[in-house]
């Protein structure tokens, strides 16, 4: 059998398909209005709310073409909703424009290729997964036991975080290292609610590269179930915006000439530091998992008051501040009830409970805390495994928030699955 490419044959046997879904049904015992955290007192008593959900459905689609070169693509539908992009009209004042175009929430996640040499050295270009943080190196459901993807690293850092750039991996015995050099962050888009999560995507037709970030991860698998990792980011995100703001000033003077000024931001640099620990252990019917990231950011006052005070209505930029650093940390158990049961060995029913603290707004000097950003999470709840690419997921979720606040109690149920149709 094969599959005819322009003027190519390419070869089924070495086509790759497969992917993950996940559909979620969620009660929440909340108010979801806007001002609940401004005027909590207000909305104590308000009735919760309830959201049906495809948070991801995703395609892979992958190649080999054999003598060490193959190719990977990995599309993903959110939410099906409705995507927009964003315009510069030059010609029409300089006015921001936005149109309807994508149509529906559409992402290539991924879309590279590579040249193997060898177990040790790999080279990858095209859009990659920066895989900073736990969430990021295994994003698909199966990694996770909550309904949703574990809170914290999803609130502050992007998920699934990718972008274009290249990539040097490789193996050797147990230990994996991955180097990238990647499009930069934009601080016009950090949040005072996410941190930088926003930060690698544009609302344009292409991204942003006046900066570049540089993003690096080691694994080390040496004890017999046990995963370590270690991962981390650096880069500049002011002036990686469009159009560049590093740009001169042209003024013209009444004698018609022109004076040329340079940016007083030109000195601001955003620079982004981030520092991530995971680890994963499954054994004797246990599944642990861990994560710990804290990320930096330089001149946060100054981007914040940039933000908000020097650039237009319209621009597709966050106005809200952005604070000089954020933190998650989680930890996560499951065990399985079925593990010593011969007969059902290939089902599993994992009972577990995670925890975690985030805060995705630490004020710099001269900045207001807004103290409902700090949350302690706690879920329970099973997942059931009736084949191994299959999860049923149920739990319930207590948000705690300062004692100004209400909890955001909630209950969740859905079912994933992730497999690959034909390897």
């Amino acid at each position: 059998m094969a599959l005819l490419a322009g003027c190519v044959t390419l070869s089924a046997q070495r086509l790759s398909v497969g992917g993950y879904g996940e559909v979620a049904l969620s009660r929440n015992f909340y108010s979801d209005n806007v001002y609940r955290y401004s005027t909590a007192g207000a909305y104590a008593k308000d009735p919760g709310h309830g959201r049906f959900d495809i948070p991801h459905a995703v395609i892979y689609l992958g190649y080999d073409f054999g003598k060490g070169w193959t190719m990977q693509t990995e599309i993903e539908f959110e939410h099906t909703g409705t995507g927009a992009a964003v315009e510069k009209e030059f010609e029409e004042a300089g006015e921001w424009e936005t149109e309807i175009e994508k149509g529906g929430e559409v992402e290539l996640e991924q879309f590279w290729i590579q040249k193997s040499f060898f177990p040790e050295l790999n080279v990858r270009m095209g859009h990659i997964v920066v895989p900073v943080g736990g969430l990021n190196n295994a994003h698909e459901p199966l990694n996770f036991f909550n309904v949703y993807r574990p809170e914290g690293e999803y609130t502050i850092l992007p998920s699934t975080w990718h972008d274009t750039g290249i990539s040097i991996w490789g193996q050797a015995g147990p230990w994996r290292y991955e180097a990238q050099v990647v499009a930069g962050l934009d601080a016009f888009l950090f949040n005072r609610d996410n941190f930088v999560k926003n930060g690698a995507g544009s609302p344009y037709e292409f991204k942003v590269a006046n900066n570049y970030g540089l993003a690096a991860r080691i694994d080390n698998t040496s004890v017999k179930g046990l995963r370590l990792g270690l991962s981390g980011y650096w880069g500049n995100s002011m002036h990686n915006s469009y159009p560049n703001d590093m740009q001169t000033t042209a003024r013209r003077e009444e004698d018609g000439t022109y004076t040329i000024t340079d940016n007083k931001y030109k000195s601001l640099k955003g620079r982004t530091l981030i520092g991530a620990f995971d680890f994963a252990y499954r054994g004797h019917g246990w599944i642990v998992r861990g994560n710990a990231d804290y990320g930096s950011l330089t001149d946060a006052y100054e981007i914040s008051r940039l933000k908000r005070n020097g650039t237009s209505n319209n621009a597709p930029y966050q106005k809200s501040f952005v604070g000089k650093g954020a933190y998650a940390a989680g930890l996560e158990a499951g065990y399985d009830l079925f593990d010593r049961l011969v007969p059902v060995r290939e089902q599993h029913l994992y009972v577990f409970a995670r925890g975690e603290r985030y805060d995705s707004f630490l004020p710099a000097d001269g900045q207001t805390d807004f103290p409902y950003t700090g949350r302690t999470v706690v879920s329970a709840g099973i997942n059931w495994f009736p084949i191994p690419e299959i999860a049923v997921k149920c739990e319930y979720l207590h948000r705690f928030l300062s004692a100004q606040y209400n909890d955001e109690p909630a209950v969740n149920i859905g079912i994933v699955y992730q497999a690959f149709f034909k390897k």
